[in-house]
C-alpha cells in the first residue's frame, strides 16, 4: 500500500475534525455528571477510546421491513462473547455527525450502469448531508484513487463523483494508491484503504457506501483483511448492489458478488440493498432512512483484557417479529 498524497484541503480538514472532536469531548465530558441517567448519549470512538466503553448501532426493523423508531433502552438486550452486558448508555442517533466514504466501482462490468450510480449519489448526500457531516470519494477499477478528500462541499463531492470512469482493466493508469496486482477491480483493496487511511481515525458514526456488483479482481488484500480493517475503524458498510447480469453473460462468467457484499454489510451493521440496473434511488433512500433510525447502545465489557481479540457482539430486542442489524463483533484495544 502507498501513502496517499497530501491532499490541498488537509488543512481545512484538520480544522473541520478539531471542531468535530471538540463536540465529542464536550459530550464526554458530560458524562462525568450524567452516570445515573437512563440514557445518557454515548458517543463514538473516542469515547470508547478513553474509557473501554463499547458503542454499537443498530437499526431495528419490522418483519415486513418497516423501521421501528421509538425502542427504548430496555426492549434491548445485548451480549458478548455470549456473556450478558448492561447496555450503560442509550440514545436515538439522528444529528451525531457523520463521515461518510462513497466508493464506486469504475471496473467495465459497470459501464451500463454508472451514470446511474453518479447520480443517486449525488442526490443521496444532498438529501443526508448535514453541516457537520464529512464525505470522501473513491472510486476503484485496476487502482483506487482517492477523488474527493473528506470535505462537507457538496459541489466538490458532486464533481468528484462525476469524474468516475470506465477503465477496461487492460491498461493501467496510475491511481492515488497504486497496486502490483493485475485485474480490474480491486473492491477489497478500496474497502481496506477507506477504513484504514480514512475513517480510523475519526470520531461519531462512520459509514462506507458501495456501489459495485461486489466482484473483485486482483485487490493485494483478502476479503477477511478488508472486513478487519472496517471493523477496527468502527465503520458500517451499506452495499447498494447494482449489476448488470447481462456483462457477465456475454463473457461467459458466473456473477456471485452477493454473498461478498453481505459478508462486508452484515458483519458491520449494515446490510446489502438491491438495485436494478435502471433506477437505484430507492436503494439510496432507504440507507438515509436508516441512518436517521439508528440506536446507540453503549456498554462497559465485563471482560476487561486487552488483548487485542475479536469479541462476539449480539444484539437483540423484545419486540416480536423484530430484525436487529447491528455490528457482530470489536476488536478489543491492546494493552
Amino acid at each position: 500500500m502507498h501513502t496517499k498524497p497530501a491532499s490541498p484541503s488537509n488543512q481545512r480538514n484538520a480544522m473541520r475534525k478539531i471542531a468535530r472532536i471538540g463536540c465529542v469531548l464536550l459530550t464526554v465530558a458530560a458524562f462525568a455528571g450524567a452516570q445515573d441517567k437512563q440514557e445518557a448519549p454515548a458517543v463514538g470512538g473516542t469515547l470508547k477510546a478513553t474509557s473501554e466503553v463499547v458503542n454499537v448501532y443498530a437499526v431495528v426493523r419490522q418483519k415486513n421491513g418497516h423501521l421501528i423508531p421509538d425502542l427504548t433502552k430496555d426492549d434491548f438486550t445485548l451480549e458478548e462473547d455470549q456473556q450478558p452486558q448492561v447496555i450503560k448508555y442509550f440514545s436515538r442517533e439522528a444529528d451525531t455527525p457523520l463521515t461518510i466514504g462513497i466508493l464506486v466501482d469504475t471496473s467495465p462490468s459497470q459501464e451500463r450502469v454508472l451514470e446511474v450510480e453518479k447520480q443517486e449519489a449525488e442526490s443521496f448526500l444532498s438529501e443526508v448531508m448535514r453541516p457537520k457531516d464529512l464525505t470522501f470519494v473513491f472510486h476503484f477499477d485496476v487502482d483506487v484513487e482517492l477523488d474527493q478528500d473528506l470535505t462537507s462541499d457538496l459541489n466538490r463531492l458532486d464533481s468528484a463523483i462525476e469524474s468516475g470512469e470506465i477503465n477496461g482493466g487492460g491498461v493501467r493508469t496510475p491511481g492515488t494508491f497504486p497496486t502490483d496486482q493485475q485485474g480490474a477491480t480491486h473492491l477489497y483493496d478500496a474497502v481496506y484503504l477507506a477504513a484504514h487511511d480514512e475513517l480510523k481515525n475519526e470520531v461519531g458514526r462512520k459509514v462506507l457506501i458501495l456501489l459495485t456488483d461486489g466482484e473483485d479482481q486482483g485487490s493485494k488484500v483478502t476479503l477477511e483483511k478488508s472486513l478487519e480493517a472496517a471493523q477496527k475503524a468502527d465503520a458500517i458498510i451499506y452495499a447498494v448492489d447494482i449489476h448488470d447480469r447481462g456483462f457477465y453473460m456475454r463473457q461467459g462468467m458466473g456473477y456471485g458478488g452477493e454473498s461478498v457484499l453481505r459478508k462486508l454489510s452484515e458483519e458491520t451493521g449494515g446490510r446489502v440493498i438491491e438495485s436494478s440496473s435502471k433506477d437505484s434511488s430507492e436503494a439510496f433512500q432507504q440507507i438515509a432512512r436508516e441512518l436517521r433510525t439508528q440506536y446507540l447502545l453503549g456498554y462497559t465489557p465485563t471482560n476487561n483484557k486487552l488483548d487485542g481479540t475479536f469479541r462476539k457482539i449480539e444484539v437483540k430486542v423484545r419486540t416480536p417479529n423484530a430484525k436487529v442489524d447491528a455490528r457482530r463483533g470489536y476488536y478489543a484495544p491492546i494493552g
